[in-house]
């Protein structure tokens, strides 16, 4: 394919394109190891946490736990959120 070809590598586009919008854009970055924080963030959060399809976990997934405390797991100073149910006991 050539050099910047609309079509050259699309799911990596995309995948620039939601960390832009949903990470960077919300930052000012004060140097490599803050930005390396940010990502390694981020990329854990969207690999385990964030749903989405490729992962099984779409939009409307239904949680296998009904009972218990709704717990919030905050991520990059409250930017990404997750909330989950911890166990009755």
């Amino acid at each position: 394919m050539p050099y910047k070809s609309p079509n050259l590598n699309p799911y990596a586009e995309s995948w620039i394109g939601t960390l832009k919008r949903e990470c960077l854009n919300k930052f000012i970055c004060f140097g490599e190891d803050h930005l390396r924080h940010i990502l390694k963030e981020y990329v854990e959060f969207y690999n385990t946490v964030r749903p989405h399809s490729s992962l099984d976990r779409p939009i409307d997934y239904e949680p296998t736990i009904t009972e218990g405390k709704v717990v919030c797991d905050s991520r990059l100073s409250g930017l990404l959120k997750h909330y989950y149910r911890r166990k009755a006991a």
